[in-house]
C-alpha cells in the first residue's frame, strides 16, 4: 500500500468564512486525483487549504510530517520587464529541463516576457511539476494550453506520479481529467449539501 500524503475528513475551508461543502479526500503517493464541479463550489479554496494557505473551519486535515508541497495557481506571475529566462525559472524550483517538449525546450534561454502565454504557462507548470515536492497541487493547469501541450501534460503527470508524487488537480476540462486522473471527485456547493 502506498504512503498516505494527505487526508481530509469533512473538511470545510474558506477565507473569512466557510466557502466549501465538507470534503473527504485521501491522497496516496503515486496517485492523481481530479476535483471537478461548477464555478463557485470552492475548488481553488480547497487547494489553498490543502497547501496550508486557506483556513480550515471544521473537519480534520492531516498531512504526512515534512510533506513538501508545490502549488500552481491559475494566474501566471507578472514577468514584464523581468530579465528571467526559462532556464533560470526552472533553477529556482530545482526542476530539470529533461523531458520538456521540443517546442519549448529550445526557448529555455529566452526571457519569460518574450514567450507566448501558452509557452510561459507550460514552463511555469513544468517548474512546479518537476520540483522536488511530494505533493503537487494544480489549479486549472490546461488554461492557455493547446492540444499538444495538454497531451504532453498528461504524460508528464503520469510520469511524476509513477515517480512517487501525489497530485491533486482542479479542472473544468472533462477529457483532460479523464485522461490524467486515477479518481475524480465532483464537488458540490454549500447550498447543495443535505
Amino acid at each position: 500500500m502506498s504512503e498516505i500524503l494527505i487526508q481530509a475528513e469533512k473538511l470545510v475551508a474558506g477565507w473569512q468564512q466557510p466557502a466549501t461543502a465538507p470534503l473527504d479526500l485521501c491522497l496516496a503517493a503515486g496517485q492523481i486525483i481530479g476535483l471537478t464541479g461548477p464555478n463557485g463550489v470552492g475548488k481553488t479554496t480547497l487547494l489553498s487549504a490543502l497547501a496550508g494557505r486557506a483556513k480550515c473551519f471544521s473537519g480534520h486535515l492531516q498531512r504526512r510530517p515534512a510533506l513538501r508541497i508545490a502549488l500552481q495557481n491559475q494566474e501566471l506571475p507578472p514577468v514584464d520587464g523581468l530579465p528571467l529566462s526559462g532556464r533560470e525559472l526552472l533553477a529556482l524550483t530545482a526542476a530539470s529541463s529533461s523531458g520538456l517538449p521540443a517546442w519549448l525546450h529550445h526557448h529555455l534561454d529566452q526571457r519569460l516576457d518574450r514567450l507566448s502565454g501558452g509557452q510561459r504557462h507550460y514552463l511555469s507548470l513544468w517548474a512546479i511539476l518537476q520540483s522536488p515536492a511530494d505533493m503537487v497541487l494544480l489549479d486549472e493547469p490546461t488554461n492557455n494550453l493547446d492540444a499538444p501541450g495538454i497531451a504532453h501534460l498528461v504524460i508528464a503527470l503520469r510520469q511524476r506520479a509513477a515517480g512517487g508524487a501525489g497530485i491533486i488537480l482542479v479542472s473544468h476540462d472533462a477529457s483532460f481529467v479523464s485522461d490524467a486522473c486515477d479518481t475524480v471527485q465532483r464537488l458540490r456547493g454549500i447550498d447543495d449539501v443535505e
